[in-house]
């Protein structure tokens, strides 16, 4: 799995599992077998700052800003070499762990976290 596809799901898993289901009107909750195909469940944004913040240590951590304490609050690897992988998957083949490639990275995670399907404020995006 890609470094992106651990964050992604670190954090919309885990929102995702709390949501209710939802059925279609007559269809059936439990258990027993029909020839229908399943009722599409409803899709709903993450609120990806709410499920950080709601995080053991999050307060200890400067997850805004930081992709290293970003990594650290979902207990991923943060070290040079996940982060440098972690650049080359969105795009960046230059990645040498300067500030600056740092904010560029966390701001990357952020901007395709709200492409899938977060709701991440303006602020921490690119």
């Amino acid at each position: 799995m890609s470094i992106f596809g651990k964050i992604k799901d670190a954090i919309f898993g885990k929102a995702r599992a709390a949501e209710p289901t939802w059925h279609a009107p007559g269809q059936p909750t439990g258990g027993a077998a029909t020839t229908a195909a399943p009722a599409p469940q409803p899709v709903s944004e993450v609120d990806v700052e709410a499920q950080l913040d709601a995080r053991d240590g999050a307060d200890k951590l400067n997850w805004r800003s930081s992709i290293v304490d970003l990594m650290k609050l979902l207990g991923l690897d943060a070290s040079y070499d996940e982060r440098k992988e972690l650049a080359q998957e969105l795009g960046r083949s230059d990645y040498e762990g300067s500030a600056e490639d740092n904010i560029w990275l966390h701001r990357q995670v952020m901007t395709n976290l709200a492409a899938n399907g977060g709701r991440v404020p303006a602020d921490l995006r690119d």
